[in-house]
């Protein structure tokens, strides 16, 4: 989930957790290949590797069914970004928001650098070896067959009941799930009008761009002193609007790699724990029915059913008990990253203004100087 790793090292892991790097998007063909970039803790070098988005998906689903792990589906699992789409119409790529803007898709290279990371930083997850593997080998993994785990076959034979609505036994639970289901929206909703302001902004930043072109067309190459006064202003204003243009541009680029991204991350935390939360709702759905099957049981099936209802009994308290130091962790670690994006995006714009403000300064002083 959303939380920092205090050590750099992480168990079965030979790379230090902060050292891990998306550093550039390469595009081949329909398919963008990532560069993995991670520092040795031998410290005798770093590891490189080519990853696709098929590769994630891999390891994903590695996270997912683990064995042995008492309690896994009570985790809440950092959300893989959406697959990125190359030449997608503008409908899919909206689906992406922010993680489809920016260039040469650094945005959507730090939503995966900070997947990885979590992961990494996970006490249970950084213990899955097929991290390891994704981080290290040289070949790719993602064209290993991955068997598929509990969670898909829960999701596919609950999808249809919809269990969302299921009365919890446990108010904590409920509760939860309660203030889930009012967090998943307004992250959603904060999420899609933040994006509005930046597509705004850039939007602003071609009308200025066009703007700045035309004012060279008033320019008139004449020997004509009021002729020559005007194209003069002209070009000076066009250098002006131009200015205008690339702090928007600057702006933009800070929305999106700062606040923006830090509540895209908010908004696919809150599915993600709404997940978790749905699973172990199937799971108390699956004991309340044992349970009901083991008080109707025959004697002759009474020890079986009995039997069953405490393997179910036992996984749904490990999922429980898991879940709880997982919303925990995960209320205290979104607090603080939803801090550090608002403090990061303050300390950009401020950089941007103080630049805006200096440059701007310039031009007044250009322009007093043409009128003298």
């Amino acid at each position: 989930m959303m939380e920092e790793a205090n050590e750099a090292r992480s168990p079965g892991l030979s790379v230090s957790t902060h050292s891990i790097r998306v550093t550039e998007a390469v595009r081949d063909g329909d398919t963008v290949i990532f560069i993995v970039i991670s520092q040795k803790l031998s410290g005798t070098g770093e590891y490189h590797v080519d990853r696709t988005y098929d590769d994630f998906e891999w390891l994903q689903q590695s996270l997912f069914c683990p064995e042995g792990v008492p309690g896994i589906q009570g985790v809440i699992f950092p959300p893989l970004p959406t697959k990125p789409q190359v030449n997608a119409p503008a409908k899919v790529l909206k689906q992406l928001g922010f993680l489809a803007m920016g260039k040469d898709w650094q945005i959507y290279c730090m939503a995966l650098e900070t997947y990885l990371q979590q992961v990494a930083a996970h006490t249970t997850l950084n213990k899955n070896p097929n991290l390891e593997v994704f981080l290290t080998s040289s070949e790719p993994p993602g064209r290993q067959r991955v068997r598929k785990g509990i969670f898909n076959r829960l999701s596919h034979a609950m999808e249809g009941i919809r269990k969302e609505s299921h009365k919890d036994v446990d108010e904590f639970f409920q509760t939860e799930r309660d203030n889930n289901l009012t967090l998943t929206g307004c992250s959603k909703s904060a999420m899609e009008k933040f994006l509005d302001v930046v597509m705004t902004e850039q939007k602003i930043s071609v009308a200025c761009g066009h703007f700045s072109a035309s004012l060279h067309l008033c320019v008139e190459h004449q020997d004509d002193s009021v002729a020559l006064a005007f194209s003069k202003i002209c070009v000076k204003l066009s250098e002006v609007i131009d200015s205008m243009k690339k702090n928007l541009d600057n702006v933009a680029e800070n929305d999106m790699s700062t606040l923006g991204l830090g509540l895209d991350l908010d908004s696919r935390y809150q599915e993600a724990e709404k997940e978790m939360l749905f699973r172990r709702t199937c799971k108390l759905v699956e004991l309340e029915t044992a349970s009901r099957n083991a008080e109707k049981a025959k004697p002759v099936k009474k020890a079986t059913m009995e039997e069953v209802k405490n393997t179910v009994e036992k996984e749904f308290d490990n999922i429980s008990g898991v879940a709880k130091q997982e919303i925990g962790r995960f209320q205290a670690a979104r607090v603080m990253m939803l801090r550090r994006a608002l403090t990061l995006w303050c300390e950009k714009q401020l950089h941007t203004a103080r630049e805006s403000s200096s440059l701007y300064s310039q031009h007044l002083q250009a322009f007093r100087d043409m009128e003298e």
